[in-house]
């Protein structure tokens, strides 16, 4: 979900990536519209369950969701470049395994990971873009993958099922969660033991389409997760990383 201002924004952010980034337009996954769903989708609205509650984590800046062409994500050579196989290997992502792609935006990644898991597995496609869940549903019929539910959730509530996921990734969406605690508090129900939530994004300062790494293993610990994994290999600039986290036990 790499949000952006506005398509000249995101073709500028395409081309960057294409180059040396990706700030992803997700445009800029969740990245755009979900992305953004993300940034809008995760300002301010309800949340399930706030055991500390929003105030617990020191507000942060964040980035503009992405809210244009939607099919900006799917450049030619993005899968190369986010080594996305090699993520999803390292998430334990194999047939018979229920994802969520929290911040779905064009569904990029879901559809990957929909034909990863085979139809014996399950895809949320989560997104807080009424657009972005219309595009993948539609996406999802056209591709013939019956195995992509998707899920128009809450800013700080994926509302993914209780006890359903064994694998998590927000793809460049982490930058616009405005209550990052919250959400992956609310997430932890969702998770079956075992489950490994990982996190691409880049580094920066939380409006510039980026967060810097330690101020998401900081909420992450905040949120009852431990850092399992870290990783930069998901872009040859240095710029990303690639964190995966398990919850800690109660």
């Amino acid at each position: 979900m790499e949000p952006t201002q506005g398509k000249l924004v995101v073709h500028a952010r395409a081309l960057a990536e294409t180059m040396n980034w990706k700030s992803r337009s997700r445009a800029l996954k969740w990245l755009g519209p979900i992305s953004v769903l993300v940034a809008g989708l995760w300002v301010s609205a309800p949340v399930r369950s706030q055991s500390g509650s929003a105030a617990s984590s020191t507000q942060r800046k964040t980035s503009t969701p992405y809210s244009g062409d939607l099919s900006i994500f799917e450049v030619p050579g993005r899968d190369e470049r986010l080594q996305i196989n090699r993520v999803m290997d390292m998430l334990g992502i194999e047939p018979g395994k229920s994802v969520a792609d929290i911040g779905a935006g064009s569904g990029w990644f879901t559809v990957r990971a929909a034909r990863r898991v085979t139809g014996s597995g399950r895809v949320y496609a989560v997104d807080i873009s009424p657009e972005a869940i219309h595009y993948i549903d539609q996406r999802a019929k056209k591709e013939q993958l019956q195995n992509i539910k998707t899920i128009l959730s809450k800013p700080d509530d994926p509302q993914v099922p209780a006890i359903s996921i064994d694998a998590v990734l927000l793809l460049k969406t982490y930058h616009e969660v405005a209550h990052p605690v919250v959400l992956l508090r609310n997430l932890r129900s969702s998770l079956k033991p075992g489950a490994k939530i990982g996190i691409i994004d880049r580094n920066g300062n939380g409006e510039n389409h980026g967060v810097s790494k330690d101020v998401v293993v900081r909420e992450a610990a905040q949120a009852g997760y431990e850092l399992r994994d870290s990783q930069d290999f998901v872009k040859a600039d240095g710029m990303d990383y690639f964190l995966i986290f398990s919850a800690k036990p109660d």
